[in-house]
């Protein structure tokens, strides 16, 4: 069945696109392999999921997609025992069955070590836990959250009537997203927390030194009272001995019988 053109791009086909090929670059895939697979999810062809991607999604994942390419480092580096990393591609897309069996049979010898050798990469591959799996779905949870608003608010209808069947990879991926939310739930919780607990603290310790300036300030107008009081009482004494050396200083006289004033020596 051909592709036919849809110009459409609804944020569920955004969010499929920006997961798949998040998926695909963390695990050592490439990128044109995860448009391969959008593109049948959606009837849409490779390259129109690529232009989508580079025009549009690229740019609202940029953290994602490099956290995804350091995890892809770390995981090739543990699987690959020093050797150089290989890219394997995690999707093969279903080719329609019109050829003949002659030509079958032709072109399977040559496409068993490409089709087969992949997979049992893949197989490999899939032994080991992805340990920062639960780092990217955090990063992605917010948006899963917000499609999820938009499709209960705005159900797209169906104009054909066709009931959407779920399968095996959607149950994982929606359990996969639950979890997500719920430990970023739980971060946020933890942060709310631990910020209340330092603005407590903030907060007690400016009323201390709030209280601390106050006593400064108390101290500061004592000081000042007395200084002043002590400016006061030396001025008296000052003066008190000024006016002491003036009497001091002042001559006596005496008057002899005659009524005469002489000067008494000191």
């Amino acid at each position: 069945m051909s592709k036919q053109r849809q110009d459409a791009w609804s944020e569920e086909n955004d969010l499929l696109l920006a997961e798949t090929v998040l998926r695909h670059v963390r695990e050592g895939s490439t990128q044109l392999n995860a448009f391969e697979e959008v593109g049948d999810k959606l009837n849409r062809t490779s390259a129109a999921c690529g232009f989508r991607w580079n025009a549009v999604v690229r740019h609202q994942y940029e953290k994602a997609l490099a956290l995804a390419k350091k995890q892809r480092k770390q995981r090739m580096r543990a699987l690959g025992n020093g050797q150089p990393a290989k890219k394997r591609l995690l999707y093969q897309p279903q080719v329609e069955e019109t050829i003949t069996q002659e030509e079958f049979s032709q072109e399977l010898e040559p496409a068993q070590e490409e089709t087969f050798a992949p997979a049992a990469e893949t197989a490999e591959q899939l032994q080991f836990v992805d340990q920062s799996y639960n780092e990217e779905l955090a990063s992605l949870s917010h948006l899963l959250s917000q499609a999820s608003q938009v499709t209960e608010k705005k159900p797209e209808a169906n104009p054909f009537g066709q009931r959407q069947e779920l399968t095996i990879e959607d149950i994982i991926d929606f359990l996969r997203r639950y979890e997500g939310d719920g430990q970023q739930s739980s971060a946020l919780r933890m942060e709310n927390s631990r910020l209340k607990q330092e603005n407590n603290e903030l907060s007690h310790k400016v009323s201390q030194l709030e209280a601390e300036v106050k006593k400064l300030e108390k101290d500061q107008l004592t000081i000042q009272e007395d200084y002043e009081t002590l400016v006061k009482i030396m001025n008296r004494a000052r003066k008190l001995v000024l006016f002491e050396e003036d009497d001091s200083a002042a001559p006596t006289f005496k008057m002899d019988r005659n009524g005469n004033l002489e000067k008494m020596a000191e």
